[in-house]
């Protein structure tokens, strides 16, 4: 964080110091008193505080409030600043902060890709420039602040993962960051259990568009069925799209598989470049050509980009390789699952196992709601079209994708288990060093989890 006075923050909120001295230096911000974590904290609430002793070792506390205390209540530590409104105060606080610093800002969302995208933009920028993110996969809208205050005078460039839990997520995460450059990845269907419907999914990622300034850019996905049924009319900003049709402003072309990763040709201006990308799938040629076009949108040439991703490494569990039981190949790519990056992971098995003998393993696809029998079954369609030669699914819901496939056609062994206890030993008697393993799931089914981890014969990536 920026540091600033008491007397700065005064003037900002507008508010009148009632207990403390004015020279204070405030270094960290915060809005519950449980994310107050280091000494020189504002914490702005609404809340009455009674035991102020267990905080004692984090003292001077900056307290904004529109509450009152009698006096002697508050320890002297304390210097409390008494407003008409603390949320009003908080969000001119956040509005201040962020209009300090006149730097590119990405905000990223989409069903999949968000993350891996957001990491490639900030490896692509680190070459030459101080960049801020939100970490890994983290995109937490209650870890907002933290992630705007990590913004200071060294920062050159700052990207943030905004996710869709439900509708207003998207523009709360505007309220903080105010994006200079927005991306939608893609849009397939999850998080249906808040937005009630698909339709309800694509307004709230639409939301994109009402966060990013009027001079701004937005980049889409081209080649996406459900990012093309957003309304763009109203957008003020630049619309820049990727994809493999020509007339996009960053197009694909010669896409092919690559040792650990994928070669592929931008073309862009009249002009192509080869690019590697680590990382398996089609999908990842999309993830890469995003970021080529935002780092583009801040000046940076596509030669840097082509250098930069080369030593790009993989987030954990997706779509990572491994040595697997009985010298078989394993795709571990349990950290999220949605029809989405089902079919982009189905689609590399397909691809890697051509020759072998290709094994699913798939559980649960989460936060669907009253959605779930028919996004499963969507799934089963998915598995059926593909294709694999065994099919193994773990959990109860997962088994309504199994019969689906089973109905759509599909003639192979299917495998159908509540939990994942006796599917090692099945893999033990099926699998050999002609076969590629996928394993599909998500970080809250643990057990599917670590049938991953125990499928692997050594723990370091080979594509790394």
């Amino acid at each position: 964080m920026k540091p600033l006075t008491v007397q700065d923050l005064k003037a900002i909120t507008a508010g009148q110091l009632v207990q403390g001295s004015d020279e204070v230096l405030i270094q960290h911000g915060a809005y519950r008193l449980k994310q107050v974590k280091k000494p020189n904290t504002v914490l702005f609430t609404n809340k009455r505080i009674v035991n102020w002793k267990e905080y004692k070792s984090l003292y001077p506390i900056v307290l904004v409030t529109d509450r009152r205390y009698s006096q002697n209540e508050l320890p002297e530590q304390i210097i409390m600043i008494r407003v008409e409104d603390s949320d009003e105060a908080y969000w001119k606080f956040v509005n201040f902060y962020r209009n300090q610093f006149k730097i590119p800002v990405v905000a990223i969302t989409g069903t999949s890709g968000k993350s891996t995208t957001k990491e490639m933009i900030k490896h692509i920028l680190s070459a030459e420039k101080n960049v801020v993110s939100t970490p890994l996969s983290s995109n937490s809208r209650t870890a907002s602040l933290q992630y705007l205050l990590n913004i200071d005078d060294r920062t050159d460039a700052a990207v943030f993962e905004t996710a869709v839990g439900s509708p207003g997520d998207i523009k709360l995460a505007g309220d903080y960051f105010k994006p200079t450059i927005g991306i939608i990845t893609n849009i397939g269907a999850h998080h249906l259990n808040y937005c009630k419907t698909l339709e309800g999914y694509i307004q709230a990622k639409g939301e994109m568009l009402d966060i990013i300034s009027p001079t701004g850019s937005l980049i889409l996905n081209a080649d996406d069925v459900n990012t093309s049924k957003i309304d763009l009319s109203k957008f003020q900003g630049r619309i820049i799209k990727v994809g493999k049709h020509e007339s996009c402003d960053f197009q694909a072309r010669n896409i092919r598989y690559h040792k650990n990763g994928m070669l592929f040709n931008v073309y862009h201006k009249k002009k192509l470049y080869e690019i590697y990308v680590p990382g398996f799938g089609e999908h990842q040629v999309y993830n890469a050509l995003t970021a080529i076009a935002a780092i583009c949108e801040m000046g940076l040439p596509i030669s840097l980009a082509a250098e930069q991703l080369q030593s790009f490494r993989k987030l954990n569990k997706q779509l990572q390789v491994f040595k697997g039981i009985n010298n078989s190949i394993l795709l571990d790519d349990t950290w999220n699952i949605t029809t989405t990056s089902l079919e982009a992971g189905l689609k590399v098995l397909k691809a890697l196992g051509e020759g072998k003998k290709k094994i699913a393993i798939i559980g649960t696809i989460t936060d669907l709601g009253s959605w779930g029998y028919i996004i499963h079954e969507q799934a089963g369609e998915l598995i059926s079209e593909i294709g694999v030669d065994v099919l193994i699914t773990i959990g109860e819901h997962a088994s309504i994708m199994a019969l689906h496939a089973i109905e759509a056609g599909m003639s192979s062994p299917v495998y159908i288990f509540k939990n994942s206890t006796r599917v090692y030993k099945l893999l033990e008697e099926i699998v050999d060093e002609n076969t590629v393993l996928f394993i599909k799931g998500d970080m809250y089914s643990k057990e599917v989890s670590k049938l991953a981890d125990d499928l692997k014969i050594k723990k370091s990536s080979t594509s790394e």
